[in-house]
Parts: C-alpha cells; structure tokens; sequence
C-alpha cells in the first residue's frame, strides 16, 4: 500500500455561491458539482477543479479563526500579478508577504470569503531545497 497523492480538499463555507465566486472568478477553478440537485452527503456542496486538484466546499460553520495554516497552489512568475488582479477585483483580502531569502520564490498570501488562508506560489520544494543546502 502506499499513498498516490491528494484526493481532494475539503473546505466549509457558509455561502456556496460565494465559495463558487471565489474559485471560479477569482482563481479559475472550473465548477464540476453541485449538490443542489440531489445531495449525497452530510450538507450540501459544490466541487471545483483547480490545476487538476479536487476542491470541495461544503456548507456548514468554518472555523472563526485566522492562522498560518494554508493551502499554497503552485504558479508562475508570470501569471501572479494576473492572478491577483482577479483576486483583488473580486474583494479578496491580499494579506503582506512573508519575509522571503533568495531563490524560495514568490508568493501570495490571500483570505477567501470565509478566512480561510491560501498562498500562490512560483517556487518549488527542490528549488528550495538547492537554496536552503547552500
């Protein structure tokens, strides 16, 4: 036995029109499900893909509090400003980047609808990893 790699993320909103707005307009996710229908699980929900990952909102009560605890999509150098041109022209709260050395890459810090934290980020684990061994 042995993990392949992720499933899905699960997220609970309170709106899923909103969750919808924010993965569909605001970082292109493209919508796959809605429970709307016919639901099938503990509370209605929606399913987005989102570079090949599997992003579930599911309505209910998040989590009131705000930490560093995140999930970080990768991009490129190029695509960041572009994408936070459509975060910001959405309402998303654009957080201050972290203190950053040379060669990590770029981030994003960024709130959705319902203070969960997110990063887009343009480096990888091995170009970090290089740095860091330098």
């Amino acid at each position: 036995m042995s993990i392949q790699g992720i499933s899905h993320i699960t997220f609970v909103v309170r709106d899923l029109e909103r969750a919808k707005h924010f993965f569909c307009d605001g970082l292109g996710a493209e919508e796959v499900y809605d429970s709307s229908a016919k639901n099938f699980s503990i509370s209605k929900e929606k399913f987005f893909v989102l570079g090949g990952v599997w992003i579930a909102a599911m309505e209910g009560e998040p989590s009131t509090d705000r930490s560093y605890r995140h999930v970080a999509f990768q991009t490129t150098d190029d695509e960041l400003p572009r994408l936070e041109e459509r975060l910001r022209a959405i309402g998303i709260e654009i957080k201050p980047s972290r203190a950053r050395v040379k060669g990590e890459g770029q981030s994003l810090y960024f709130y959705d609808f319902e203070d969960h934290l997110f990063e887009l980020h343009t480096g990888t684990l091995e170009q970090r990893l290089d740095h860091y061994e330098r």
